[in-house]
């Protein structure tokens, strides 16, 4: 299901990526409860929404060099768990924490398909 991205040239091509379909890039800390549980909401999500993103996950502290640098390529503030909606290498949405929800992806699908 997961893009694992595990190195900088892994993050380079998700953030290269073009197309109708955004990119979900989700941050997770695999030592965080709130993590899992955000973890278990995106996965939910995305079983019943199939193919209307790419999924991608960056495991935070396994890989936090490349976490970092996906920070800084975006200009987002790290923070885990958090989840960024990229459309042509842009966040055009993003949520930390327990407002990583179903009905905010589906929101923030909706609005970034009106804005594109």
């Amino acid at each position: 299901m997961w893009t694992e991205i595990t190195t900088p040239e892994t993050l380079e091509t998700i953030l290269s990526r073009q197309g109708d379909v955004p990119v979900l890039l989700f941050k997770h800390s695999t030592r965080c409860p709130i993590s899992a549980r955000a973890l278990r909401a995106v996965e939910s999500w995305l079983a019943e929404h199939p193919n209307l993103v790419h999924p991608c996950r960056i495991l935070v502290v396994e890989h936090r060099a490349v976490s970092n640098l996906a920070a800084e390529r975006l200009g987002i503030r790290h923070e885990s768990p958090q989840a960024m909606l990229l459309r042509d290498g842009r966040v055009v949405w993003h949520a930390s924490h327990l407002s990583i929800q179903g009905d905010a992806l589906d929101a923030a699908l909706r609005q970034s398909a009106v804005s594109s």
